[in-house]
C-alpha cells in the first residue's frame, strides 16, 4: 500500500544549502495549475534524481493517487475506475500542459461517493447485527477489487463496521461481567441492549471522523493531497508541505513554538484542549483545563471575540496563536458546564520532549552518563541558541562535573533532523577531521568536516540504535563507527535514509505572488556517504552488536518504502581512525557473547516474531464466539511475554546535579517526567548492556596508558 504521511518524514535531513533553478516566469491565474507549474519545474530541474515524466509516471501516478485517496475500496464503483482509467496514460501530458482535469474529476467523484457513503454507515448502523453468522473480515484491501454496485458497497461497508463494532461489543460484555463480580445484584443488561451500546459507540466515533475530519478539508487539502502524491513518485522523502504543514515543520524541527502552550482537538463542532504543554502560558495561567472547550477568542487590540464554533480547526487554531507578548482573550465551557473569559499572554513554549535529556548512573563504582537525544533539531533563525550538538555538549559538561567515566548516547527512534547539528555533534567526540561526505547530480563530492580541535568527551562512548534510527542518527553513528570511536549496539540495521533535503519555500519562485500561500516542497537534492565511502541508502549502519528488538522482523525501512533511491559507494576521504581504544574487538566480542545468552533478549526476539505473525494476521472472524475464542488465545500466548515489562536491571538512575538544582526550584512536572524515564531505563536490557560494554572500555584504558608509557 502506498507509504502513510509519517512522522519520520518530517524530521529530515535537512542542509542549509539554497536551491538555485534557472531563471523562469511562472504565471497562471489558477493557483492549482500554477502549483503544479511551479512543482513539476522544481522536481525536473532540482531533484538529485529527477525521473522522466512519460505513461509510465501517468500508470504509476494513476494507482498511486486512486489508492491514496480510496485505500480501503468503500467509496468508488468498479464503474468510476473505468472512467477514471481514461486517464491512465495521460496524466504525464496534463502535468506538462498544467491541466488537472484528472484530479478534478476524481475529486469531484469522491466527494460525491463520500456523502453517499454518510448515509450506507448510518443506515448499516440503524439495523442489529448478527454475531451469530459464521462470516470473515479481511483487513488486506490490496487485493480487493471495486464494488460493482451499490449492494456489494454496502455488504462491504457493513463488514468494516461489523468489525469495529465487535471490539466495542466484547468490551461492554466483559465490562457487564465485572459489575457483577462486583455487585452479585447488579442486573445485567440484555443481549439487545448491548448490541446496541456496540453499534452506537462505533456510530459515535466514524460521525467525528467524517464531521470533525472529513467534512473540514476543503479543495486546497484534498489538492495538496494530489501534488504530494506527484512528488513522492520521485522518491520517499520528497513531499510538498502546504503551508499549515511547513509551519509545523518549522516547529517540529525547532521543537518550540509561540501561542499559549495547548494542544487542540476538534469534536463534533467544538474545539477541545486535549493537553495543557508544562511550562506553558496555558498551563502557568491555571485557568484552563484538559477538557475546556473553547468558544470564542478575541485579540487584544479588538472589542468583538470571534465565534470559533463549527469552524476548521487550522483556522481556529490561527486565531488562538499568535506572536510572544501578545495578549488573547479565550471564552471556555467548562466541563461543567459555566462559561468563563480567560486572558492569556501568548509565550514561546518549548516542546521539551524534543530536546535532550541525561541521566546519570552507578555501576561497580564506576559512574557512567546517558544521553537521550530524540531528534537532531535545529532552530534554523537562531541556531547559535537552539540545536542538538549545543545542548548534548552542554549536557556532557554537567555529567562531567558529576565524574562520569563513561558515555551512553541513545538514538533509538530518532528519526534525524539538522546536517550542520549532526557535524558539530561528531565533533564533540573527534579531534577534527571528516564527518559526512555529500553529493548532488553531477557534481564533486564535498566532504563536511568537524574543524574544531577541542574534544568535549574523550572517554569510551557507546550509540544505542535502532531500525527507526534514520538519516542524521545513522550520519552520527555511522562516523563514530568508522573513527572506532563508539561502539554501536542495536538491530540488525537502522533504518537506511541517506538522502538529503532542501525545504524550497515555492513562494521564493515568484517575483510578484497574487496567489496566496503556496507552500513549500520538501525536495531530495543530494545524497550522503559515509567517510569510508559507503552509502547508508537502504543498507542503513550495520551495528557492532547485533541484539534483536521490537522491530526485527517488521518492515520499517527504507527498502520497504515505495520508489527509493539505489544504494551506491564513492571514494573514501581522509580520516584516521580513534587510537584510544586499546581492545575495542574484543570488547565487541564479549557483547556478543553476553547478548548471545541473555534470556531477556531471547524473550525480546521471541515476543517480535510473535507481533510479526499477528501483523500477518489479516482475516478476522465476524462470529462473536469464534473471535472471543482467538482474542483469548492471543491473550494466554501473550502471557508469556509479561516478564519482559518486569525485567529489572537494579541500577539506580537520576538527574545530574545541575538538573536536580533545577528540579529543586521547578514549579512543573520536570520531577515526575525524570522519574518516569529513570524507571525505564531501570527496565532497559539494552542500556543495561552499553554500561557493561562501556566498564570493558574502561577498564582498557590503563593498559593503553601503561603500553604508552612504555614505548615512550
Amino acid at each position: 500500500m502506498k507509504r502513510n504521511y509519517k512522522v519520520l518524514s518530517l524530521m529530515l535531513l535537512l542542509a542549509f544549502a539554497s536551491c538555485s533553478f534557472t531563471s523562469k516566469k511562472f504565471s497562471n491565474p489558477d493557483k492549482d495549475k500554477l502549483l503544479i507549474q511551479i512543482i513539476t519545474f522544481v522536481l525536473n530541474q532540482g531533484h538529485f534524481d529527477p525521473i522522466e515524466i512519460d505513461d509510465s509516471f501517468s500508470e504509476e501516478l494513476f494507482k498511486d493517487y486512486l489508492e491514496i485517496v480510496d485505500p480501503v475500496k468503500r467509496y468508488f464503483y468498479q464503474t468510476d475506475y473505468e472512467d477514471f482509467e481514461a486517464f491512465k496514460f495521460n496524466i504525464d501530458d496534463q502535468l506538462k500542459a498544467t491541466d488537472i482535469t484528472f484530479f478534478n474529476v476524481v475529486n469531484d467523484r469522491m466527494l460525491k461517493r463520500i456523502e453517499e457513503a454518510k448515509e450506507i454507515y448510518k443506515e448499516v448502523l440503524s439495523k442489529p447485527f448478527d454475531y451469530t453468522i459464521d462470516e470473515d473480515f479481511d483487513t488486506n484491501y490490496e487485493n480487493s477489487t471495486f464494488a460493482k454496485n451499490k449492494k456489494e458497497l454496502k455488504d462491504r461497508w457493513r463488514k468494516q463496521l461489523k468489525f469495529s463494532t465487535l471490539s466495542n461489543y466484547d468490551d461492554i460484555i466483559e465490562e457487564e461481567k465485572r459489575e457483577k463480580d462486583a455487585d452479585p445484584n447488579y442486573v445485567l443488561k440484555s443481549e439487545e441492549q448491548i448490541e446496541k451500546e456496540a453499534r452506537e459507540a462505533t456510530l459515535k466515533s466514524i460521525n467525528i471522523y467524517f464531521e470533525d475530519y472529513i467534512d473540514d478539508q476543503q479543495r486546497e487539502d484534498w489538492f495538496a493531497v494530489y501534488v504530494n502524491t506527484i512528488v513522492e513518485e520521485y522518491d520517499p522523502h520528497t513531499y510538498y508541505l502546504a503551508p499549515k504543514g511547513k509551519e509545523d515543520f518549522d516547529q517540529r524541527m525547532s521543537g518550540k513554538l509561540e501561542g499559549i502552550g495547548a494542544r487542540l482537538q476538534k469534536r463534533m463542532d467544538y474545539i477541545k484542549i486535549v493537553e495543557l504543554i508544562s511550562g506553558g502560558p496555558a498551563w502557568r495561567s491555571n485557568k484552563l483545563e484538559v477538557e475546556d472547550v473553547i468558544l470564542k477568542v478575541k485579540q487584544e487590540d479588538e472589542e468583538v471575540a470571534v465565534d470559533i464554533v463549527g469552524m476548521r480547526i487550522n483556522d481556529a487554531i490561527k486565531y488562538i496563536k499568535g506572536p510572544k507578548g501578545t495578549k488573547v482573550t479565550l471564552t471556555i465551557k467548562k466541563v461543567d458546564g459555566s462559561v468563563k473569559d480567560v486572558e492569556i499572554v501568548r509565550d514561546v513554549v518549548e516542546l521539551v520532549e524534543t530536546y535532550a535529556k541525561a541521566s546519570i548512573v552507578e555501576k561497580e563504582n564506576m559512574k557512567f552518563g546517558i544521553i537521550n537525544l530524540p531528534a537532531f533539531y535545529v532552530d534554523f533563525q537562531d541556531y547559535k541558541n537552539i540545536n542538538a550538538a549545543k545542548d548534548v555538549k552542554e549536557e556532557i559538561e554537567r555529567l562531567k562535573a558529576d565524574g562520569m567515566q563513561g558515555l551512553v548516547l541513545d538514538l533509538r527512534n530518532n528519526g534525524g533532523g539538522s546536517l550542520p547539528a549532526v557535524v558539530d555533534m561528531a565533533g564533540l567526540f573527534i579531534k577534527d577531521g571528516p564527518v559526512v561526505q555529500v553529493r548532488s547530480t553531477d557534481q564533486p563530492k564535498e566532504v563536511l568536516k568537524d574543524r574544531d580541535e577541542s574534544i568535549s568527551w574523550d572517554g569510551p562512548l557507546v550509540i544505542l540504535v535502532n531500525e527507526i534510527s534514520a538519516s542524521a542518527s545513522e550520519i552520527m553513528a555511522a562516523a563514530m563507527q568508522d573513527y572506532k570511536r563508539a561502539i554501536i549496539i542495536g538491530g540488525k540495521q537502522t533504518y537506511g535514509k541517506g538522502t538529503v533535503q532542501n525545504v524550497i519555500d515555492l513562494n521564493n519562485m515568484l517575483r510578484n505572488n497574487t496567489s496566496g500561500d503556496l507552500g513549500a516542497l520538501a525536495l531530495t537534492r543530494q545524497k550522503y556517504y559515509r567517510i569510508n565511502g559507503g552509502s547508508v541508502q537502504l543498507e542503513g549502519v550495520k551495528s557492532d552488536v547485533n541484539v534483536p528488538g521490537r522491530f526485527s522482523f517488521i518492515d520499517v525501512g527504507e527498502k520497504d518504502k515505495d520508489n527509493p533511491l539505489p544504494y551506491d559507494e564513492i571514494d573514501a576521504a581522509d580520516y584516521t581512525p580513534w587510537g584510544n581504544y586499546f581492545d575495542y574487538d574484543s570488547t565487541i566480542e564479549n557483547s556478543k557473547k553476553r547478548m548471545s545468552t541473555n534470556g531477556q533478549l531471547k524473550l525480546i526476539e521471541e515476543n517480535a516474531k510473535w507481533v510479526k505473525s499477528k501483523i500477518d494476521e489479516t482475516v478476522f472472524s465476524l462470529n462473536y464466539k469464534t473471535y472471543k475464542a482467538q482474542i483469548e488465545a492471543n491473550e494466554v500466548e501473550s502471557k508469556k511475554f509479561d516478564a519482559i515489562a518486569d525485567y529489572d536491571t537494579n541500577l539506580t538512575f537520576e538527574s545530574h546535579g545541575f538538573e536536580k538544582a533545577l528540579i529543586a526550584q521547578d514549579t512543573t512536572d520536570l520531577k515526575e517526567k525524570r522519574d518516569r524515564w529513570h524507571a525505564s531505563l531501570r527496565k532497559d536490557v539494552y542500556v543495561e548492556e552499553a554500561l557493561n560494554v562501556l566498564e570493558d572500555l574502561k577498564a582498557a584504558y590503563p593498559i593503553k596508558e601503561v603500553v604508552s608509557s612504555v614505548q615512550n
